[in-house]
């Protein structure tokens, strides 16, 4: 055994129980960093050192100044935004993928690498109940997977010429989506070559999804102009509330004018694993391109982004490039999945996801999403009975959008009522016991309760329910 071998093993045992310690004892730090800006940045040395140090050395310096500066995504005390998960099979996955260091660019870098993604990708559409026809590939993130979504939709509505000859006779080109819509569609259609100004954001409805009355008008409306609608993003979750755009009545406009329709089931995807949801996707067999993050709610590493499209052979002659050093003699015998997307690089992704299905089952997998749900529910109860809070919007899956409103203050304004919860926000993220964030509705601040943490259970939502009851009490 070699002597880096052996410093290997020691360190990496140290490595492994520090890690199993973090898990058992993460409830024990504060939620969200409590370090003020440039903190962490002053505490590190401001040039490379000139000899090397000893792994003994830099691991003290990770624990006394990298950990303060850490927010706790995997503390089950964390309901901001939408969850990041990990869970033990799939960390354990991404340890033997840091040490196999696989390139799965193409087949040949690693034959494993492609056919474990081709066969999860398989699992995860037929048990979401995905058209049969589809097929899927890893991407890094959802926002990954919707720019490529768009450019193979602007390459297949121009049959390849923009990718060939630039924009020229191909100017007109309009995107859509909710004023919910997360900020990526934006960034993709301007990284596209479109201009934010070419997106066209739609209206909401009551339940704040997408109005497709007013879809269609301004659809037609473009066509009147001169323009050329080019794709539709409907979100089966929006960022904010949770909000589902009605799938089957947006295909409808799509088949009919021709528009390339990607789904974006960032979050809530996971939930497609539950056949009760499974309706949110009825008609997605008229759309062309599906997103969900198992990273997310699916208790899986980020990053794991699952793609599906109907044509694959429309995101691969968008992607395609083939210099002589990347030629192989297995090229157009098997998947080489460089061509599906944007980097060239790919990491093992599918190894991690592999040990997560496996070691949870899709009836564990159901299990625990169905127990986040109810614990969702359980909580909406709470707010509905309390005098001082009030749900904004009902509550969607496993997320609750609520603000504090003082049965005693009588005719409060809207802005009074925003500075009080935006104050409570404050007090409530600031006191490290909890982390929540806001969105606004019709110009009302919002507080946002996530719950899905893989390892969350009642005790921390009757918890953090009465803690943010008291804190609310405290500001006035």
């Amino acid at each position: 055994m070699s002597s880096e071998s052996e410093k290997f093993r020691k360190y990496a045992h140290q490595f492994v129980d520090w890690m199993a310690d973090y898990m058992d004892n993460v409830e024990q730090y504060p939620v969200k960093s409590q370090v003020a800006p440039r903190e962490i940045y002053h505490q590190i040395e401001s040039r490379i050192p000139d000899e090397g140090e000893r792994i003994e050395d830099i691991f003290e310096d990770f624990r006394k100044i990298i950990i303060p500066g850490i927010t706790h995504w995997q503390s089950p005390n964390f309901f901001a935004y939408f969850q990041a998960n990990t869970s033990s099979p799939s960390i354990l996955a991404e340890m033997l993928m840091a040490t196999l260091g696989v390139q799965g660019m193409k087949w040949d870098t690693s034959p494993a690498s492609t056919e474990l993604e081709e066969r999860m990708m398989e699992w995860l559409r037929d048990a979401m109940a995905l058209p049969k026809g589809w097929t899927g590939v890893i991407q890094d993130t959802a926002s990954t997977a919707t720019l490529a979504s768009i450019i193979t939709a602007r390459e297949q509505k121009s049959d390849y010429q923009v990718n060939t000859k630039g924009f020229e006779g191909f100017t007109n080109f309009r995107v859509y989506c909710s004023e919910q819509t997360h900020s990526s569609i934006e960034k993709g259609v301007k990284i596209a070559g479109f201009g934010k100004d070419n997106l066209v954001k739609v209206p909401t409805d009551d339940t704040l999804a997408m109005d497709t009355d007013l879809l269609l008008e301004y659809i037609n409306m473009d066509i009147a102009k001169g323009y050329h609608p080019l794709c539709v993003v409907a979100a089966i979750g929006t960022t904010g509330t949770m909000a589902m755009d009605p799938l089957k009545r947006i295909t409808k406009i799509t088949k009919k004018h021709n528009i390339w329709l990607h789904v974006d089931a960032a979050y809530a995807g996971s939930a497609l694993l539950l056949p009760e949801y499974q309706h949110l996707i009825n008609g997605l067999e008229n759309a062309d391109s599906f997103v969900f993050n198992p990273h997310k709610w699916l208790f899986t590493n980020f990053d794991c982004s699952a793609y599906f499209v109907k044509d694959k052979d429309a995101l691969v002659n968008t992607f395609a490039i083939l210099p002589e050093y990347l030629k192989t003699k297995t090229d157009g015998l098997v998947a080489n999945h460089c061509d599906w997307g944007i980097p060239l690089g790919r990491r093992f992704r599918s190894l991690k996801l592999w040990f997560v299905l496996r070691h949870y089952g899709l009836k564990g997998l159901q299990e625990k999403l169905r127990f986040h749900i109810e614990l969702a529910e359980w909580l909406k109860d709470e707010i509905v009975k309390s005098p001082d809070f009030e749900m904004a919007v009902p509550r969607s899956m496993n997320l609750l959008c609520f603000y504090y409103k003082p049965s005693h203050l009588k005719n409060i304004s809207i802005e009074k009522q925003n500075m009080l919860n935006e104050k409570l926000l404050n007090n409530l993220n600031s006191s490290g016991e909890i982390y929540l964030t806001h969105t606004k509705i019709n110009d009302v601040f919002i507080l946002r309760i996530s719950i899905g943490q893989t390892n969350v259970r009642h005790t921390h939502i009757s918890k953090a329910w009465r803690f943010i009851q008291e804190m609310a009490k405290g500001i006035l």
